[in-house]
């Protein structure tokens, strides 16, 4: 015969003051977890988002990120012969020549600015993007020293605003638009017209990377493998989804120290539970024994004096979600260790995070009661009988 769930709930209730005490210190460790979590899976949104299965990005071998790679002028001319690659309306292979590089923005928040990337580009670039549309002003002109700054470079740094003008190269870039790609890393660079930009950081033979447009999955694969295996080219390709769960990679070290320092204090809160759970036994030692006398099992009592603890663990674990919850959407910056550069992003409390965060709390919940239920079970009728 079980035991009502009613009869924990009831326990509980009547202990407000050890019960609130606990679920706070459960909280407060779920609460840590669930952040950080947050914040990955925000980041991991971002570049997901990014990158779209039929774009292959092409960059000089032994390169791993735009930053740091190489595509010359010749190279670009031989890969747009390769058969797979999509046309445009005017028939144009689309293949687009970039330049990246990083600049300096100053905010409120970072006086001494943050590192920022620019890309250079042309038209055949933003027709491949066709997600990132102008929410603001209108695209950049050819041979004009204008930019497009994504949503959250607008948002995170007055200076780069609609009509303000930013100075890199060797003048003032004006800018004539704010660009918005939903919630992808996009919104953390700023596009300018490839020539121009690279006859100010006299680049114009080292451009950084090639985006290319494959007609189908299929094809993609096969133009991987072909620019790949060919000797001309040197180059490195692989499909822009890749590139950009490779790019996730600054978030480890935050995910590290962040599961580490939840594990620290889930060693705190399971003994904190212990302990609850201890002092409820040695309180309720004459209920124990009453319950054995009612014909319950020692099964039931364990199970009992378990699932009682788990319920507590439960609820500091929804307190603890509702405790980060006011973070989810909001806007923060990650410097990238790959790019060198700020990515901005929206923090991601989800079903699925919020999940992890619960279980994580059933877990303390269950190491911090399972050996107070046993010792509650254990107890001989007529000295739980006799205990004061």
């Amino acid at each position: 015969m079980a035991i009502p769930l009613a009869y924990n709930l009831r326990n509980l209730t009547v202990r407000k003051t050890t019960t609130i005490m606990t679920a706070l210190g459960i909280s407060l460790t779920v609460a840590v977890l669930v952040a950080v979590l947050a914040l990955v899976s925000g980041l991991k949104s971002a570049f997901q988002a990014s990158g779209n299965p039929l774009n292959i990005l092409v960059m000089r071998k032994g390169a791993n990120a735009e930053l740091s790679g190489g595509m010359t002028r010749e190279a670009f001319e031989a890969l747009k012969a390769k058969p797979g690659i999509a046309r445009g309306a005017d028939g144009l292979p689309k293949a687009s020549l970039e330049l990246v590089t990083v600049i300096n923005l100053p905010s409120e928040s970072h006086p001494d600015g943050m590192n920022i990337t620019l890309r250079g580009l042309t038209t055949v670039g933003l027709d491949i993007r066709e997600k990132t549309k102008i929410s603001e002003g209108r695209w950049f002109r050819a041979g004009q020293r204008e930019v497009v700054v994504g949503k959250s470079i607008a948002n995170r740094y007055p200076g780069a605003a609609l009509g303000r003008k930013l100075h890199f190269g060797r003048g003032d870039w004006e800018v004539v638009g704010v660009m918005d790609s939903d919630s992808s890393a996009t919104n953390s660079e700023i596009y300018a017209d490839l020539n121009q930009m690279a006859g100010d950081f006299k680049r114009q033979d080292g451009p950084s990377s090639a985006l290319i447009r494959a007609t189908d999955s299929v094809a993609a694969q096969a133009l991987v493998n072909s620019i790949n295996d060919d000797v001309r080219l040197n180059s490195n390709a692989r499909t822009e989804v890749d590139y950009m769960d490779s790019q996730t990679s600054s978030a480890a070290p935050v995910q590290y120290l962040g599961v580490f320092v939840a594990i620290i204090m889930a060693v705190g809160s399971s003994f904190a539970a212990m302990n609850t759970m201890y002092a409820a036994v040695a309180r309720r030692s004459k209920e124990v024994g009453t319950l054995r006398v009612l014909g319950f099992s020692r099964g039931s009592i364990l199970l009992s004096f378990f699932l009682e603890s788990i319920l507590l663990s439960l609820l500091g674990g929804m307190i603890g979600c509702l405790i980060v919850l006011p973070l989810n959407s909001v806007t923060t910056g990650l410097m990238s260790f790959t790019s060198f550069s700020e990515i901005a992003f929206n923090f991601r409390v989800g079903p699925d995070v919020m999940a992890v965060g619960i279980g994580f709390a059933l877990v303390m919940g269950a190491l911090g009661g399972v050996f107070p239920a046993r010792m509650a079970a254990k107890k001989e009728i007529l000295v739980a009988l006799r205990d004061i």
